[in-house]
């Protein structure tokens, strides 16, 4: 990463810090040209919690220099959590990312399962895998729509976020809620698949690869589209490892690597999807790879939701599980299980 000590200015009435790490310094030959335009963009939200500044020198519509300011956002997440039992910091994990919130919850109650050696029931565990691979969808979508937006096509973004509609109400189908469900627990679910669940989602399994072939009609031959993303980000197979890079944006470097086929979890061995992999490393192929991804993760639920089987959706230990309410009434002992999953302050 250069450093450009002599770029030092202020911007919207902030003054930068010289030297500047900059991710893209001003060629040689354009350093001295007025036309030059610097640009404040930022602080802004790259995703929903993640914000970032950018001092943008521009030639035109070609951007030419970039200064990369960060440190906007501390959540304090982790710090918060600290502060709270296992039990309670659930709700605290799909806040970290708003577009995997599902995601982020399974991480973390898979980490608790594995420390307290709990055995989750399969029905479970599918529902899990099967409500992720819907996250993923969602989450991609909106980086479509959003992305699509900043090029002008704003017709992306209506398609987008209708498929992301239907995927948010199945979540609120199964969970009540749309988003930040607490639906993972540990030990399993909150509660069982409701009625209706798994027909609405068979609609939207059948609908959805025709919402794939519908954005890509839209983009995928459109001149601005192409000009605008192939050949443009280029990160390098070597950098992008380097960079400690995941997902698509790893797999669009051409890097083979998916934990879901490395180190499988949830029920991932037992079904078929392929993990797409493209070689260039540029915003074009980072697309790609979502797009393959969208129908990978619909093969992925359609094969779900045929093998969700019978059976509880919950483990059955009442020091880390819920006893069911109408013990309460009648069971001193469940009760002091359910005080000391839901009440304690501190520790776990």
């Amino acid at each position: 990463m250069a450093i450009a000590p002599e770029r030092s200015k202020i911007y919207d009435g902030t003054r930068i810090p010289s030297p500047i790490p900059t991710v893209l310094e001003i060629p040689e030959h354009l350093r001295d040209n007025d036309d030059i335009l610097s640009v404040n963009f930022g602080p802004n939200h790259p995703s929903t919690h993640g914000v970032l500044r950018l001092v943008v020198d521009l030639d035109g519509e070609e951007v030419v220099g970039v200064k990369a300011v960060i440190g906007y956002l501390h959540t304090g997440f982790e710090k918060s959590m600290e502060q709270k039992t296992w039990w309670k910091a659930i709700t605290y994990a799909p806040r970290m990312d708003y577009v995997s919130f599902q995601y982020q919850e399974l991480c973390f109650v898979l980490a608790i399962e594995k420390l307290l050696g709990i055995e989750v029931p399969p029905r479970a565990t599918w529902m899990r895998m099967l409500l992720s691979e819907l996250n993923r969808i969602h989450s991609h979508l909106v980086w479509l729509g959003t992305a699509a937006l900043e090029l002008g096509a704003i017709s992306m973004f209506w398609y987008c976020f209708r498929e992301r509609d239907r995927v948010l109400d199945l979540f609120e189908l199964v969970a009540g809620y749309r988003m930040h469900t607490r639906y993972f627990q540990v030990g399993g679910l909150a509660e069982d698949v409701p009625p209706g669940f798994f027909p609405e989602c068979a609609k939207f399994v059948d609908l959805m690869p025709r919402a794939i072939d519908d954005y890509e009609g839209l983009v995928d031959r459109s001149p601005i589209w192409i000009e605008r993303t192939q050949g443009v980000g280029l990160l390098s197979r070597e950098d992008a490892i380097a960079l400690g890079q995941s997902g698509p944006v790893l797999r669009g470097s051409g890097v083979d690597w998916d934990l879901r086929r490395r180190e499988p979890y949830l029920a991932y061995d037992q079904v078929d999807f392929r993990v797409p992999v493209y070689p260039a490393g540029d915003v074009y192929d980072r697309y790609r790879v979502r797009m393959d991804e969208m129908r990978e993760s619909v093969k992925i639920v359609d094969q779900a939701l045929r093998r969700v089987p019978d059976g509880p959706w919950i483990a059955d230990d009442r020091k880390v599980v819920l006893p069911p309410r109408h013990e309460l009434h009648t069971s001193m002992e469940s009760l002091i299980h359910h005080f000391k999953i839901v009440a304690r302050s501190r520790g776990a």
